[in-house]
């Protein structure tokens, strides 16, 4: 057990692993949150522990079930982000086998984190039904409006649909072994929510808005019992104009040694103009190459993604991928030269560079893949949707829709 506490609240609490499980009275979903991933994060935490206290004093009716975990609680324990090596950066199969093989050495708090979430996790799968449900609770450096980060499946998609926020997709493009892509990469629900800046007491009133309307939009919970449009006309009143959905078509990736500082007063969604001074690196600035919205500057000691910029996507373009994935339009793709399956699963393929410079990145994303550059001849592009557990949800009113 660990004491944190939020600057936020000025206020400290007792976590363990577990922050706390509620389970229904009649089979359902399950659902699991987490708090903390990065320790200087905690309003995540502190937002599970009152949502399970309110549940438990309230003996709220549910069916299914819920969990809270908390994240790098060393991290959490201490407020910084994390020990050596950022906990959602090392979630991917080679880590996690070196992980297994050669156990975390005793000063890597975050690798030994990682271990007893991952079994943590295994248990949970293994002893509930599903279908499941994952999300990551985060705040960022700059101020902002509360928004989702969700990997680009359908299933993701549809469900994250309902919440009346911004919905950013793309994500996994850019970052290597966050703990939800590794997650999706099975084929469950998951995606992040951010819910506003790390010191803002809003932030934490967000959170229990967000997983009230989550327990709803899943099936736990009856809107009745939560007071589902108190919490979801909250939500909806940090958004100034109409839902819209973003995609991230750049990130500015700070280098080892590099000295790197944003320019001051930047806010998440900012709009940005090609030319605009945006961060100074070495001494030298660094301008937008297009025009854009900034997306989650960088405003903290650690971290190495500088800054995002992001692009509306009309909503057009959303249908037609919704068609094409459908219609498996992707399978054609093998049929032209220099591109071939590397995946018996069919969920990925290598593509020649001279081929691809007849397609847009943004025709590949329409058919559910995101491009990872391997060398200078070649790049992978991996499609989430041949993983996806689609019979797990398929009656889910939110899937049916």
């Amino acid at each position: 057990m660990v004491k944190i506490y939020s600057k936020a609240l000025d206020q400290s609490i007792d976590i363990e692993r577990l922050i706390g499980h509620y389970k229904g009275n009649q089979p359902g979903p399950t659902l699991i949150f987490f708090g903390g991933i990065h320790g200087n994060e905690p309003a995540g935490v502190f937002a599970l522990k009152k949502v399970f206290e309110n549940l438990e004093n309230s003996e709220t009716p549910m069916s299914g079930n819920m969990y809270g975990i908390s994240g790098n609680l060393w991290a959490l324990e201490n407020g910084v982000r994390y020990q050596k090596k950022d906990l959602n950066r090392l979630w991917t199969n080679d880590t996690l086998k070196d992980l297994y093989t050669n156990k975390p050495h005793h000063d890597n708090k975050d690798s030994i984190q990682q271990l007893d979430i991952y079994n943590t996790l295994k248990k949970i799968l293994d002893k509930e039904k599903g279908p499941f449900y994952f999300f990551d609770l985060h705040t960022t450096s700059s101020k902002t409006i509360p928004f989702l980060t969700v990997n680009d499946s359908m299933l993701n998609r549809k469900f994250t649909m309902q919440y009346p926020i911004p919905m950013i997709l793309g994500i996994e493009e850019y970052l290597d072994g966050p703990l939800l892509s590794y997650i999706n990469e099975r084929g469950y629900v998951s995606f992040g929510f951010e819910a506003g800046q790390h010191d803002d007491p809003n932030s934490v009133k967000n959170h229990i808005s967000f997983i009230y309307l989550t327990m709803v939009f899943a099936g736990n919970v009856l809107k009745n019992d939560v007071n589902f449009e108190e919490h979801y006309k909250f939500l909806r009143s940090t958004l100034k104009k109409s839902h819209k959905t973003y995609e991230i078509f750049y990130l500015y990736k700070i280098k080892e040694g590099e000295e790197f500082s944003m320019k001051d007063g930047f806010i998440n969604f900012q709009k940005i103009d090609k030319g605009q001074n945006l961060a100074i690196s070495n001494g030298k600035n660094i301008v937008a190459k297009s025009k854009g919205r900034i997306f989650m500057p960088l405003y903290q000691g650690k971290g190495n993604d500088g800054f995002f910029i992001i692009k509306k996507t009309p909503y057009f373009f959303l249908y037609l991928s919704a068609i094409l994935r459908k219609i498996r339009f992707d399978h054609i793709l093998p049929a032209l030269p220099g591109i071939h399956w590397i995946s018996e699963k069919k969920d990925a393929l290598m593509v020649n560079l001279k081929v691809a410079r007849f397609f847009t990145k943004q025709f590949f994303h329409l058919l559910g893949y995101r491009s990872k550059e391997i060398d200078k001849t070649h790049l992978i592009i991996k499609n989430r949707e041949t993983a996806s557990r689609k019979e797990d949800y398929k009656n889910a009113f939110w899937n049916r829709r």
